[in-house]
């Protein structure tokens, strides 16, 4: 099909639910490595990832090798057979989970099936039903998750019950006005008093992202998991650490979110990443948790051979190449260059994150914190044309999400910042003609 042709088919034929960037949506044709190509033969780089997803580079060809193999020796059989591709992955996150305490998993199709997944064994082990989240979350599109769900443009139904909110960590947007640290993390004591006052006092659990993706890539300080933990421990809970976006290495140094934290979740989950843009889930818990989910269940495509190959061939790849070291020196070294960018362009407000997954707050004021959603729109438009990939997000959307493969350059994060500065320049170029106000 023409590009035009396929657009009039998205129009025609899918979900309007569906929503697109930009005022015409980009029409993809074919991406390798960090380059993304569009259906006029556009070449960009690509600093999203697919929303997080694309850990190793598009169309990786040492994993797609091992796919390819795969594909060509078995396909499909669902999880009521056993096969080797699902127990290798299995037996390889054991390893890697933190204090090696998380040793069984279950494998689905998406963070949504896995944090549903999730939320039923803590139920289960706990014997009680009501669920803690945090504003400003996303935990997936199904009717469960998005009850978890801390945003109201990503709710297409009624309140769930069984669900509460508390404040999440916010340190640029502070719920409380407070500042950190003299603030002694108040929005993680005030979990206790959620409980108190919103819950019958026995709950199930948290479920928690180590950083918060759809919210803006909010990243807590170092005491608030900790705190929390603890307190929803004591009120009979357990810690469900979503780690569909901080998954396998992206937040640098460590294999999960959680453990820049020091936390030992009783069970996480994750999707994404680990399939380097083949859908998969995965649900891994402590046995005592997993054992209590009694009864049958299935998942007809969880755990395929194909996927589950690809996912341990992407856990290995990054091994091999050393990533978790490179996300932690290159995510660094970009996050300086931003620091650079913040201090040229009063647009930027906050810069946060951790390894490759980073973000930039903009602000129409930095003393007023007057989120700039239209001009992230616009910025979103003049990164297309630069020839830029990034994502947006955050409650206003008002924030840059940055989150490209781990095995960038220093070489690659130079080209970016040079076409990100350029298309903030003129971006504020227009919004702010004749000011000379930061």
């Amino acid at each position: 099909m023409t590009k035009q042709e396929i657009l009039l088919a998205q129009k025609e034929f899918i979900f309007p639910a569906v929503f697109n960037y930009f005022k015409e949506p980009l029409v993809v044709s074919h991406a390798k490595d960090q380059y993304v190509w569009d259906a006029d033969g556009n070449q960009y780089l690509d600093f999203f990832g697919g929303i997080v997803t694309v850990s190793v580079g598009h169309c990786n060809s040492g994993v797609n090798a091992k796919v390819q193999a795969q594909m060509d020796k078995l396909e499909h059989v669902s999880t009521v057979f056993v096969n080797e591709p699902q127990v290798a992955l299995a037996k390889k996150l054991a390893s890697i989970t933190p204090a090696g305490a998380l040793t069984k998993s279950m494998f689905t199709n998406s963070g949504s099936e896995a944090n549903e997944t999730a939320i039923l064994a803590a139920r289960c082990f706990t014997g009680s039903t009501e669920i803690i989240a945090l504003r400003h979350s996303y935990h997936g599109r199904t009717s469960g998750t998005m009850g978890l769900t801390g945003q109201s443009a990503w709710k297409l139904g009624p309140p769930q019950a069984g669900i509460v909110h508390a404040v999440n960590a916010y340190c640029y947007r502070c719920p409380f006005g407070l500042e950190y640290p003299s603030c002694e993390v108040k929005c993680a004591q005030d979990i206790e008093q959620v409980i108190r006052t919103s819950t019958s006092g026995r709950i199930a659990g948290l479920i928690a992202e180590p950083i918060q993706g759809v919210g803006g890539f909010i990243t807590p300080p170092k005491e608030y998991f900790k705190i929390v933990t603890d307190i929803v421990r004591n009120y009979g809970g357990i810690f469900i650490a979503d780690e569909v976006q901080t998954a396998w290495g992206r937040t640098g140094s460590k294999w999960f979110g959680i453990e820049h934290w020091d936390v030992v979740p009783d069970i996480i989950t994750s999707a994404k990443g680990v399939g380097n843009g083949l859908p998969i889930g995965v649900t891994i818990a402590r046995p005592e948790v997993a054992d209590a989910l009694k009864g049958l269940t299935i998942s007809t495509f969880g755990g395929n051979p194909v996927v589950t190959t690809a996912a341990k061939a992407v856990i290995d790849y990054v091994e091999e190449q050393n990533l978790l070291r490179n996300t932690e020196d290159v995510g660094a070294y970009l996050r300086g260059g931003l620091l650079d960018l913040q201090e040229k362009h009063r647009l930027i407000g906050d810069i946060r994150g951790k390894g490759l997954l980073l973000a930039l707050e903009l602000v129409e004021d930095r003393r007023t914190k007057a989120p700039a959603t239209a001009a992230t729109a616009q910025l979103m438009e003049s990164a297309r044309e630069n020839r830029l990939m990034v994502g947006r997000g955050g409650l206003n959307g008002n924030v840059i999400r940055l989150s490209p493969p781990m095995n960038i350059s220093r070489a690659d994060v130079d080209e970016f910042l040079l076409r990100l500065g350029a298309s903030l320049t003129a971006c504020e170029s227009t919004l702010f003609a004749g000011s000379t106000t930061r």
